[in-house]
């Protein structure tokens, strides 16, 4: 029974259905129809609300269903409420495509997969139809498709050929469609097109004006011009209209961008029509899962994933890699027919879409054809681009603070407004002036410009940036480049030079090593030659060697030359095969009585990460046999080797060269049975063949550390940013990549950790054992029972894993996972997926995790991490927020210090506009209780010409050249930060309260006349007001504007130093020369009618509030003195961060034991040990 059928037989809930349950992708659907009764209230309820309901709806689309429709069960729904693993709601629309009369019904749907005897029919990818009135029930949902099973009634994601298809059906059963099935499986799947909306500009400015943010501004500026404040209302008006076209126009360039990568011209293509019908061609966009293509002799552009089946393509793949290195596809072979297929495991047979066929090639007119098995969005290239249309939400503390300080404020404007109500009451002002002004509390409070103000500092950063060549796509981000404490690095093309260079070849003879051979051309004729020769998968395109990198420098070394007899779309004879031969005297002038020296590649199997290696078969000219060579990761190699062939000090040797960061790969050899034919050949299995072989060397190849590499490392950790590399290279050549970058500290140790699957012997394992260093070499020290002693500051040892081990730990040793990832620095041998992995278990232990990589393997952990840094600028790294067209990891350290900048002037911006709004909404509540308010000059003096400039200016300011040892905080409610606001709001208010005794204390005072309307805005209350909070808004901003350590220092800012003298100059020219046409401006009563005393006492307040302010955010944020009060407020808790609460555990114990094999048991115990130990550490705490 299927899992959707065990799920409605054990009585669940009929409404309602779990989708894609343990993936990321869980999907939570509810069931909802239309109600005459509901649809009926909803219209009521918009028309009462004059709309806002309709907003409420768009801003939260559940209320759709709940205000307008009616919950039901799924087989009636009209319309799928989904939530997904964010808590975010969608809603999408039940469709129904019927099938007509000329394609028919089909009797199923699920044809595409192998049903043995003991397979469950309910697990198809679509509904069984069945007649009458059958049509097909579905719901689209970010471009997937989601159907209604009949047989289970629910919904169920609609699968294709990369689901439980076995190979073997991929090569017997897919013949060709006809013309009938194909249109039947068009209504299913339906067009094969990945096509990115580009709305146009009206549309998005709909939906940008209906953001809560322009909403609000919309009240405001409409309540201002109530309130004849025009001014201001005109100056919001025009800021939020350039705001929005700069949007827009991001917005719409963007979508152009990713609809031109991935659009791709409407082309034709040869189908087979199956049984015998012949072929005919269709537009691409009309192939389903389950077509019979045929390739072009010339090559095309994939619109879908195909797997070959007959014939071998040459393919460019930089669109999902980012190398643009031809890679070889072979079809699939019968000796993986009991495989179930899968696209990643099966890359190899594999064409995807976006991927640029450059060749096809089979015997003579043959066709090369491949079995389509993915269209549209369910592609890899349609999983890229869903994941940029559909990213993954971002989740930063400071956003989320941000929204809950609003709504504090927002708890302050309800008790400012009830006070406003109740003063004006009985005051007996009228009801209209009293609504104004209990609205106007809430723009004060909540101030419009907040949004825009918190976003300057990260819009100078994203400049700064572009100046240095790194362009971001997702502003947001630079905001968390300031809180990473994890730096994750590829090594290939990241650290290392992505070029390497033949250091040379290390021959083996009679078991033993000879001296290492410089210029392998000089090499004896032999297998060791011949292997450099002929192990690799060049091919020749339009007259050019080309493929992978590596292979061309090991050939190109040997000095032979390759030929491919034929056209280049047929190199497929059976007597001709690929032919190598050394480029001398003798090849080309050959001695009759002895043939030349040529040999003919007969068969290839293709290079495999998974398998670690590949080879060739060959024949020599004049040989009655045929010969394998094999090349690949040395581990890998020697286990396939006969022992006595392989040198007693391999290991030795290996390390040697691995341990100074060198590519070492090994070859092999074996005669073959002279009895193999050539048609044999061409069927046997690659493990009947690959064992047995002989050892013959090593090829050493150098891999250099760019200049950059070394200094940056060593500015980010003495930043207490930990530095992690994830590679797919050899263990031992990443430690000591690690350690020339200064990753690993020359005192430290680093660990290998090995970890066995269950067996026979027992169950899951894994075992610590110390690297060799370099300089252990021949000293006779073994340092292998060693233990591992910390120097009490912290943990001086590093562990290294490759990515099987990495996989058993996390498969069978779930418990020791995160101690693997919060000690592991080396990751080797690492798949795609694994570093994809391996981010998202850092980041759920607390790390804010940054990820750059030269965009080959590295997309999915690019988008994964919270910073993603792609060094290419291939068409896969375009997912990445960030892209550097300079090639090295100096962006990384860019990136960083302008993230905390960002930050530091995102937090000052934040609590200067929030010390603003208390300010004026002190102001305005001292000015109500006199029936007065400040006059629309002196509000606009203060919104626009202080505020705005201020907050336009303040995120000027570049980031320091170094990087901090400590992060900025990334939390507003932070105790400093609470503390620091709340001191700044009861000093503005104290010193405007003092201000107004002072003035009442003047023998020649007099308390403003009562005013109906409460639009007293000329009197010595709004005066005094005016005039000594001007000084305060000033005052804040600069004491929010410190620089180090994460900012240059304020006189740097050379544009914000000019304007905070020029405001604080003229308020200070208005109190104390009081010029006659400047007062009478802003409607200030006659100040040059008082005493100079009186004028300078007053501006006596603002310099205290300066003094007692600078005293308090100096002491709250650059000292000690809020550790202090935590301290003796609560006891001190275990560190909020699980990585911090895993690192002290391990330094308090001598885990890991060196050269001991820990199981699965064991590790529980030691892991119960260590909590009851932390009990009681608690405990004698609390007592």
């Amino acid at each position: 029974m299927s899992e959707y059928s065990r799920l409605f037989s054990s009585g669940a809930d009929p409404t309602r259905v779990v989708l894609n349950p343990g993936t990321e992708d869980v999907l939570i659907c509810y069931g909802y129809r239309e109600n005459r009764w509901k649809l009926l209230l909803f219209i009521l309820l918009s028309c009462s609300s004059f709309g806002f309901v309709l907003l409420l709806m768009l801003w939260r689309p559940e209320l759709e269903c709940y205000i307008k429709r009616k919950k039901c069960h799924l087989i009636e729904a009209d319309t799928i409420l989904i939530q997904d693993h964010v808590k975010r709601w969608f809603v999408s629309q039940v469709k129904t495509n019927g099938f007509d009369d000329y394609i028919g019904v089909p009797e199923k749907y699920h044809q595409f997969r192998d049903l043995s005897d003991d397979d469950d029919s309910d697990c198809s990818d679509t509904t069984k139809l069945r007649q009458p009135d059958v049509s097909l029930k579905y719901f689209d949902h970010q471009h997937l498709r989601y159907i209604w099973e009949q047989e289970v009634r629910s919904f169920v994601q609609l699968q294709d050929l990369s689901y439980n298809t076995k190979c073997s059906t991929m090569q017997e059963s897919f013949q060709g469609l006809s013309q009938r099935e194909q249109a039947q499986k068009q209504v299913v799947y339906g067009e094969n097109l990945i096509d990115v909306e580009v709305k146009s500009y009206w549309r998005l400015f709909i939906e940008e004006v209906m953001n809560p943010f322009y909403i609000f501004q919309i009240f405001s500026i409409i309540l201002w011009m109530m309130d004849n404040y025009y001014y201001y209302a005109a100056c919001i008006f025009l800021i939020s209209l350039i705001s929005i076209t700069i949007s827009l126009r991001q917005i719409k360039k963007q979508s152009i961008a990713l609809h031109d990568m991935v659009a791709v011209s409407e082309q034709t293509i040869e189908i087979c029509l199956g049984q015998g019908r012949g072929y005919e061609k269709v537009l691409t966009s009309r192939l389903v899962p389950g077509d019979l293509i045929v390739l072009p002799q010339n090559g095309c552009t994939m619109t879908c994933d195909a797997v070959l089946v007959t014939g071998t393509c040459i393919v460019n793949e930089s669109m999902l890699t980012g190398e643009s290195v031809p890679v070889t596809k072979t079809p699939l072979t019968h000796q993986e027919d009991e495989e179930i297929y899968s696209p990643e495991a099966h890359k190899r047979h594999t064409l995807f879409s976006g991927t640029h066929v450059m060749q096809t090639r089979y015997y003579g007119s043959a066709r090369v054809t491949a079995v389509v098995v993915r269209t549209g969005f369910r592609t890899a290239k349609g999983e890229l681009v869903r994941s940029i249309l559909f990213p993954k939400p971002i989740d930063f503390k400071f956003y989320r603070d941000s929204m809950k300080f609003v709504m504090f404020l927002g708890f302050i404007a309800a008790l400012g407004m009830i006070y406003t109500v109740v003063i004006y009451i009985r005051d007996g002002i009228h009801p209209f002036n009293i609504v104004l002004r209990v609205l106007d509390v809430i723009t004060i409070i909540v101030p419009a410009a907040l949004p825009a103000a918190m976003t300057i500092g990260t819009a100078y950063a994203q400049n700064r940036l572009k100046n240095d060549s790194i362009y971001c796509i997702s502003p947001p981000r630079i905001n968390f480049g300031g809180r990473l404490d994890a730096f994750c690095f590829d090594k290939t093309g990241t650290l290392t030079e992505d070029g390497l260079d033949m250091m040379g070849t290390i021959p083996v003879h009679n078991t033993s090593f000879l001296p290492i051979q410089t210029d392998p051309s000089k090499l004896d004729h032999g297998p060791i030659l011949n292997a450099m020769a002929t192990c690799h998968s060049l091919t020749m395109i339009d007259g050019e060697l080309s493929g992978d990198p590596l292979d061309l420098i090991m050939f190109e070394s040997t000095k032979w030359v390759l030929e491919e007899p034929g056209r280049d779309t047929s190199k497929f004879d059976t007597m001709m095969p690929t032919v190598v031969k050394p480029c001398t005297r003798d090849t080309f002038l050959p001695n009759q009585e002895q043939p030349p020296l040529e040999i003919g590649i007969i068969r290839q199997f293709t290079f495999s990460s998974n398998m670690q290696r590949m080879s060739v078969i060959t024949r020599e000219l004049g040989k009655e046999h045929m010969e394998l060579y094999c090349k690949g990761a040395p581990e890998k190699i020697i286990s396939l080797c006969v022992s006595s062939t392989v040198p007693v000090n391999f290991i030795e040797v290996l390390q040697s060269y691995t341990l100074q960061g060198h590519r070492v790969i090994a070859l092999s050899w074996r005669p073959l049975d002279p009895k193999l034919t050539w048609h044999q050949s061409q069927r046997i299995s690659r493990d009947k063949v690959e064992k047995d072989m002989i050892f013959l060397g090593l090829i050493v190849m150098q891999n250099k550390l760019k200049p950059q590499t070394r200094p940056v490392i060593r500015k980010l950790i003495e930043a207490n940013i930990r530095c992690v590399m994830i590679t797919g290279d050899m263990i031992e050549t990443a430690v000591s990549v690690a350690r020339n970058c200064g990753m690993v500290p020359p005192n430290d140790k680093v660990i290998i950790v090995d970890a066995v699957p269950p067996d026979r012997d027992g169950p899951a394992r894994v075992e610590y054992r110390h690297s060799e260093m370099p300089s252990d070499s021949g000293t006779g020290v073994s340092l292998e029972y060693s233990q591992v002693h910390m120097d009490g500051s912290d943990i001086n040892f590093h562990f290294a894993i490759n990515g099987k081990s990495l996989s058993v730990i996390t498969n069978h040793l779930p418990d020791l996972l995160s101690r693997i990832c919060v000690v592991g620095t080396i990751f080797a041998r690492m798949k795609p997926d694994q570093k994809c992995q391996l981010i998202n278990k850092l980041q759920s232990l607390g790390y804010h995790v940054g990820m750059c990589g030269d965009g080959a393997n590295d997309c999915e952990a690019l988008k994964a991490a919270h910073v993603g840094i792609s060094l290419s600028e291939a068409e896969a790294s375009i997912a990445a927020p960030f892209t550097s067209s300079i090639p090295h990891i100096e962006c990384v350290y860019t990136v960083i210090r302008e993230g905390r900048a960002a930050l530091t002037t995102s937090f000052a911006c934040f609590k200067y506009m929030a010390l603003y709004s208390f300010i004026q909404f002190v102001s305005v509540m001292i000015l109500y209780s006199f029936e007065a308010n400040l006059s629309d000059t002196q509000f606009l003096y203060v919104d626009l010409v202080i505020t705005t400039s201020i907050a336009i200016f303040m995120g000027y300011t570049k980031p320091t050249l170094v990087l901090s040892p400590k992060r900025p905080p990334g939390s507003l409610v932070k105790l400093s930060n609470l503390l620091s606001i709340i001191v700044h709001v009861v000093l503005v208010a104290l010193v405007q309260v003092g201000a107004l005794f002072y003035l009442k204390s003047q023998s020649w005072y007099t308390r403003a006349l009562p005013s109906h309307d409460a639009e007293n805005t000329k009197c010595w209350e709004t005066t005094t007001i005016f005039l000594v909070s001007s000084y305060l808004y000033m005052a804040v901003a600069f004491c929010f504007s410190r620089g180090p350590p994460y900012r240059k220092p304020i006189y740097t800012n050379i544009p914000y130093l000019i304007t905070l003298v020029s405001l604080v100059s003229f308020s200070t020219m208005m109190l104390l020369l009081a010029p006659h046409p400047i007062l009478n401006f802003f409607g200030i009563m006659p100040l040059w009618e008082k005493s100079f005393d009186f004028r300078l006492l007053m501006l006596a307040f603002p310099a205290t509030h300066l003094v007692l302010c600078w005293t308090a955010e100096y002491t709250l944020t650059a000292t000690k003195c809020v550790k202090k009060i935590k301290a003796l407020c609560k006891k001190k808790k275990k560190a909020q961060d699980t990585y911090k609460y895993i690192r002290s555990e391990i330094m308090m114990t001598d885990w890991p034991p060196i050269s001991e094999t820990s199981s699965g048991n064991d590790i529980q115990a030691m892991d119960q040990e260590a909590k009851e130990e932390e009990e009681s550490r608690n405990a004698k705490m609390i007592n």
